[in-house]
Protein backbone atom coordinates (compact mmCIF):
# COMPACT_ATOMS: atom_id res chain seq x y z
CA UNK A 1 0.00 0.00 0.00
CA UNK A 2 1.14 3.37 -0.80
CA UNK A 3 1.22 6.29 1.22
CA UNK A 4 -1.05 8.35 -0.30
CA UNK A 5 -3.65 5.26 -0.51
CA UNK A 6 -3.36 5.01 3.35
CA UNK A 7 -4.12 8.60 3.99
CA UNK A 8 -7.05 8.44 1.41
CA UNK A 9 -8.32 5.00 3.45
CA UNK A 10 -7.77 7.30 7.24
CA UNK A 11 -9.54 10.62 6.11
CA UNK A 12 -8.27 13.61 7.80
CA UNK A 13 -9.45 12.62 11.11
CA UNK A 14 -7.61 9.81 11.92
CA UNK A 15 -5.98 10.80 15.28
CA UNK A 16 -2.50 9.16 14.71
CA UNK A 17 0.59 11.08 14.43
CA UNK A 18 3.25 10.71 11.87
CA UNK A 19 5.17 7.32 13.95
CA UNK A 20 1.71 5.36 14.24
CA UNK A 21 1.05 6.13 10.21
CA UNK A 22 4.43 4.66 9.40
CA UNK A 23 3.68 1.39 11.80
CA UNK A 24 0.08 1.44 10.03
CA UNK A 25 1.66 1.26 6.60
CA UNK A 26 3.98 -1.49 7.32
CA UNK A 27 1.91 -3.07 8.78
CA UNK A 28 -1.00 -2.93 5.63
CA UNK A 29 2.14 -3.90 3.31
CA UNK A 30 2.13 -7.24 6.33
CA UNK A 31 -1.04 -7.90 5.73
CA UNK A 32 -1.55 -7.48 1.96
CA UNK A 33 0.86 -10.39 1.66
CA UNK A 34 -0.36 -12.29 4.01
CA UNK A 35 -4.56 -12.05 3.10
CA UNK A 36 -2.88 -12.84 -0.68
CA UNK A 37 -4.91 -10.02 -2.18
CA UNK A 38 -7.97 -10.72 -1.02
CA UNK A 39 -9.85 -7.29 -0.17
CA UNK A 40 -12.22 -7.82 2.14
CA UNK A 41 -10.19 -10.07 4.57
CA UNK A 42 -7.27 -7.32 3.76
CA UNK A 43 -9.65 -3.96 4.97
CA UNK A 44 -10.82 -5.79 8.20
CA UNK A 45 -7.31 -6.56 8.97
CA UNK A 46 -6.58 -3.15 8.63
CA UNK A 47 -9.32 -2.30 10.22
CA UNK A 48 -8.52 -4.02 13.32
CA UNK A 49 -4.80 -2.80 12.99
CA UNK A 50 -5.95 0.94 13.11
CA UNK A 51 -8.24 0.18 15.93
CA UNK A 52 -6.15 -1.37 17.97
CA UNK A 53 -3.59 1.93 17.64
CA UNK A 54 -6.67 4.32 18.79
CA UNK A 55 -9.05 2.34 20.88
CA UNK A 56 -8.41 0.36 23.85
CA UNK A 57 -7.47 -3.17 22.92
CA UNK A 58 -9.85 -4.91 24.98
CA UNK A 59 -12.67 -3.40 23.35
CA UNK A 60 -11.77 -4.34 20.03
CA UNK A 61 -11.17 -7.83 20.83
CA UNK A 62 -14.23 -8.06 23.01
CA UNK A 63 -16.16 -6.53 19.66
CA UNK A 64 -14.19 -8.86 16.87
CA UNK A 65 -14.95 -11.93 19.52
CA UNK A 66 -18.65 -10.81 19.67
CA UNK A 67 -19.24 -10.48 16.02
CA UNK A 68 -17.64 -13.98 15.54
CA UNK A 69 -19.54 -15.81 17.74
CA UNK A 70 -23.10 -13.91 16.78
CA UNK A 71 -21.65 -15.19 13.00
CA UNK A 72 -21.39 -18.80 14.61
CA UNK A 73 -24.99 -18.63 15.72
CA UNK A 74 -26.41 -17.31 12.97
CA UNK A 75 -24.18 -20.07 10.56
CA UNK A 76 -25.77 -22.85 12.81
CA UNK A 77 -29.75 -21.12 12.24
CA UNK A 78 -29.00 -21.35 8.65
CA UNK A 79 -28.04 -24.79 8.39
CA UNK A 80 -30.51 -25.80 10.69
CA UNK A 81 -33.05 -24.07 7.91
CA UNK A 82 -30.85 -25.78 5.10
CA UNK A 83 -31.29 -29.42 6.83
CA UNK A 84 -34.93 -28.78 7.19
CA UNK A 85 -35.29 -27.59 3.74
CA UNK A 86 -33.64 -30.59 1.78
CA UNK A 87 -35.64 -33.49 3.82
CA UNK A 88 -38.56 -31.94 2.29
CA UNK A 89 -37.27 -31.02 -1.13
CA UNK A 90 -35.62 -33.66 -1.61
CA UNK A 91 -38.03 -35.86 -0.25
CA UNK A 92 -40.99 -34.81 -2.47
CA UNK A 93 -38.48 -34.98 -5.22
CA UNK A 94 -37.96 -31.34 -5.85
CA UNK A 95 -34.52 -31.76 -6.06
CA UNK A 96 -32.32 -34.31 -6.40
CA UNK A 97 -29.24 -34.33 -3.47
CA UNK A 98 -26.47 -33.02 -5.99
CA UNK A 99 -28.93 -30.45 -7.46
CA UNK A 100 -29.63 -29.57 -3.44
CA UNK A 101 -25.88 -29.35 -2.51
CA UNK A 102 -25.15 -27.04 -4.91
CA UNK A 103 -28.69 -24.38 -4.68
CA UNK A 104 -27.60 -24.74 -1.09
CA UNK A 105 -23.71 -24.34 -1.41
CA UNK A 106 -22.97 -27.16 0.97
CA UNK A 107 -21.37 -30.87 -0.27
CA UNK A 108 -23.48 -33.59 -1.24
CA UNK A 109 -21.93 -35.73 1.53
CA UNK A 110 -23.43 -32.89 4.02
CA UNK A 111 -26.98 -33.24 2.38
CA UNK A 112 -26.77 -37.34 2.64
CA UNK A 113 -26.25 -36.74 6.14
CA UNK A 114 -29.27 -34.80 6.52
CA UNK A 115 -31.13 -37.30 5.13
CA UNK A 116 -30.40 -39.81 7.48
CA UNK A 117 -28.30 -41.25 4.80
Amino acid sequence: MQRYELDAWLGDDHGLNDDQIAELLAKADEIEERCDADPDEMREELVAAYRLMSEPAGDVVKELADRRIAASVEELYALAGLRQAAIVLIGRGDFTEAGYARAASVDRMTVRKWLGK
